[in-house]
């Protein structure tokens, strides 16, 4: 049997058509290529960006700013010792990009330390987006970071 080259042609967009249809199909119906915004409620959230704006400048503000760093058992929220811990309240947001399952958040609850340590085992190694509001003497703040988990 002899195939023109149009029917070639032809033949050959048909099975492109195929595969990519397939590939669709496979990705949409996939729990494992998940596809999810990274806000649920995108414009609400969008609607406070100037109030976000806000407790991120009141941060800059600070002369003494609190610090989010990796260390070998977990995360270290460190506030500076100018603060009274009992006054600060909030709660600090861990997001993992890759894996929505894994997101959660801890209240800040501190009785006498300046520091909230985050243990290693509930985190995941890679990265880490990190969203920390709070509030001390009425004013609120918000702090963000991205830190990496070996």
């Amino acid at each position: 049997m002899k195939i023109s080259w149009g029917t070639g042609i032809v033949i050959a967009f048909g099975l492109f058509i195929t595969f990519i249809l397939y590939f669709v199909f496979t990705v949409q119906s996939d729990s494992k290529y998940d596809n999810e915004l990274v806000v649920e409620e995108y414009y609400k959230h969008d609607a406070h960006f100037g109030d976000e704006m806000a407790r991120i400048q009141n941060v800059a503000n600070l002369a003494e700013k609190p610090t989010i760093n990796s260390v070998s058992n977990g995360v270290e929220i460190a506030f500076p010792k100018v603060f009274v811990p009992k006054k600060i309240k909030g709660k600090v947001s861990l997001y993992r990009p890759s894996n929505k399952k894994l997101d959660f958040e801890i209240p800040i609850s501190l009785s006498n330390a300046t520091t909230l340590l985050i243990p290693k085992k509930s985190l995941a190694g890679g990265r880490w987006d990190i969203n920390m509001e709070w509030q001390y003497d009425g004013k609120s703040y918000l702090s963000k970071e991205t830190i990496y988990i070996n």
